[in-house]
């Protein structure tokens, strides 16, 4: 009797162990961590070093959004279209907010009412000062080197120009493709919004070796980091913060892994969104 009720716990036990294991992957590639062999990388042939990580397969989409949040601000409606329009705190809201509802803790402090001092922004009206809780398991932005390395392809990477392949037109959506007809003409704002050009649902274009979908182009994607002239600075001060990616509105070389972005954390647009990861 003792035996049989010893297996039926040990069942129990397994049985949530791998409920909770399959939660945390739901949605989430298992990102192993290492040195960058992507030759094409700003952290290639340098000591840095990622651990494991998750990160979404997908850019947050609007659907996902608005169950935390409660609100949509994108331009383009589309459940499934990335959500755009949302501002580097807005993100971190969010992270806090899903950490929250998913009985996480939360990643981020958020001191709304003192103004952050490193942030040197003349244009940043908000500046509350956001420190990181380590030891939380809550959702996040990736770092700037996390982001390159996932969408560069980790330890699977075979060195591609963008994220999964060296034609942007299997990878990416930017401006040339992601409107109604390809575009052969210069870049100019009268073209692209005559072409109806805009986001476009996750997961459609070729995912990298990772399996990770949209990682060049269609939103541009936070990240934490302050941007610094030297991408391998360990900067803790500035007046922007990174992004990267590209998105359907700009040029396809910011859909190259490798391209740095840089924007006021305050700032948003219709081509701005993000992408959440969780320590391993």
């Amino acid at each position: 009797m003792k035996k049989i009720l010893f297996l039926f716990i040990l069942q129990i036990i397994l049985l949530t162990l791998c409920s909770c294991s399959q939660k945390k992957s739901d949605g989430f590639v298992l990102v192993k961590g290492g040195t960058f062999i992507n030759t094409n990388s700003n952290y290639y042939g340098t000591d840095v070093t990622i651990k494991d990580f998750y990160i979404g397969k997908y850019e947050v989409t609007q659907k996902e959004w608005t169950e935390i949040m409660g609100n949509n601000p994108s331009q383009f409606k589309g459940q499934d279209l990335p959500v755009e329009s949302v501002s580097w705190y807005d993100c971190i809201e969010y992270c806090n907010e899903r950490s929250i509802k998913e009985g996480l803790e939360p990643y981020y402090n958020i001191d709304k009412e003192k103004k952050d001092s490193d942030n040197k922004s003349e244009y940043d009206n908000i500046r509350w000062t956001v420190t990181t809780n380590e030891a939380a398991g809550g959702y996040r932005l990736p770092t700037e080197a996390e982001w390159e390395y996932a969408a560069g392809g980790g330890q699977l990477s075979k060195s591609y120009l963008y994220s999964g392949d060296n034609n942007p037109d299997k990878a990416a959506w930017y401006w040339r493709n992601a409107g109604d007809n390809y575009l052969t003409v210069d870049w100019n704002w009268s073209t692209i919004d005559s072409n109806k050009t805009k986001t476009h649902p996750v997961g459609l274009q070729k995912p990298n070796e990772l399996g990770i979908y949209d990682m060049s182009g269609n939103v541009r994607e936070w990240c934490w980091d302050w941007y610094g002239e030297n991408d391998k600075d360990k900067v803790t001060f500035g007046s922007q913060r990174v992004w990267k990616g590209g998105g359907w509105i700009g040029d396809v070389s910011c859909c190259e892994p490798v391209y740095r972005g840089k924007f006021e954390a305050n700032g948003f647009g219709p081509d701005q969104g993000m992408r959440v990861c969780r320590g391993e």
